[in-house]
């Protein structure tokens, strides 16, 4: 499939920070992932990809143009920026229409309604913006972004401060745009979140693009790392010896009452711990894995790219 979006070795920096370093990456037809944490490089990597930014290096190409310069480019992006920016005093067909307008769709009225009801917002198309719940308001902004029917979409973490409904209509919405063919590019920092709507998973860390693939090949990339399991005890010198001589025990910390305990077989160490507990005498307060969080596995990632150029 043809790209709609193109990073060519693009680097942005803002004094001595690196905001985003020699990332190459292409988005076409379907539903791309921006995965990172906080201050990874999404946002600067979506003002970029939409011209509100000038890379310092690298080329960035929409549709085969530059988006700072090409009009072109500009009528192909439909942006759902990160903050709120609607116009309160307005009603949400109003809101549309305006946006219609500016962006030079001839019908304007039916664009806006199309546009509507693919958020599912025709019942409450004439009441203001003002009273819309937060997830009402997103799909505003998505309406907005989709009025004049560009073929590459952009949202900025479009998830965040929703409740559990508001996320279940907007990733059906995303799963939908992604399956007729529109070329969606959406940033979060939260993996699960991405494994269910992405076709397609870029992962930023520190405005390194480390790691690119479906899902299922990130998640198993990720399952990859061993894992560090804290357990609390009795009697952790008793354990230990024991739990050292297991099978993809790396490494083994004594820690208070408890032990950090590194493994590259998970599974395993907990089913043997239970007889190990009995033997040593020892009785098991809680067993956890101290590393699950997203920032260890961008910090493992980070390791297996280090010394890699994108």
């Amino acid at each position: 499939m043809t790209p709609l979006l193109e990073f060519d070795r693009v680097s942005k920096w803002f004094r001595d920070t690196v905001a985003v370093g020699d990332v190459s990456f292409a988005v076409a037809p379907g539903v791309t992932g921006l995965l990172g944490h906080n201050g990874a490089g999404k946002s600067t990597a979506i003002r970029l990809a939409t011209g509100l930014a000038r890379p310092d290096e690298g080329r960035v190409l929409v549709a085969g143009h530059d988006p700072r310069r090409s009009s072109v480019a500009r009528a192909t992006i439909g942006l759902v920026p990160d903050g709120d920016g609607l116009w309160p005093g307005l009603s949400a067909q109003g809101l549309v229409e305006a946006c219609a307008r500016l962006r030079g769709v001839r019908d304007v009225r039916a664009a806006a309604t199309a546009a509507l009801a693919a958020v599912d917002l025709t019942e409450v198309a004439q009441r203001s913006v003002a009273g819309f719940s937060q997830g009402m308001r997103q799909r505003v902004k998505i309406a907005q972004a989709l009025v004049h029917r560009p073929q590459l979409l952009i949202l900025d973490e479009p998830l965040n401060g929703l409740d559990p409904q508001q996320r279940e209509t907007v990733i059906a919405l995303l799963k939908r745009l992604g399956d007729d063919g529109v070329a969606t590019l959406f940033s979060s920092h939260v993996l699960s979140e991405v494994e269910r709507v992405a076709d397609r998973v870029l992962v930023l860390v520190n405005g390194r693009l480390v790691a690119e693939g479906s899902p299922p090949a990130l998640r198993e990339l990720m399952d990859e790392r061993p894992r560090r399991i804290y357990v609390a005890t009795t009697s952790a010198r008793g354990l230990a010896s024991a739990i050292a001589a297991l099978p993809g025990v790396r490494q083994l910390e004594i820690d208070g009452d408890g032990l950090q305990i590194e493994t590259e077989d998970p599974t395993g160490l907990a089913l043997a711990l239970p007889g190990l507990a009995r033997g040593a005498g020892a009785v098991l307060s809680s067993v956890e894995q101290t590393d699950a969080d997203l920032e260890s596995i961008y910090g493992y990632l980070t390791a297996r790219a280090r010394g890699v150029r994108r």
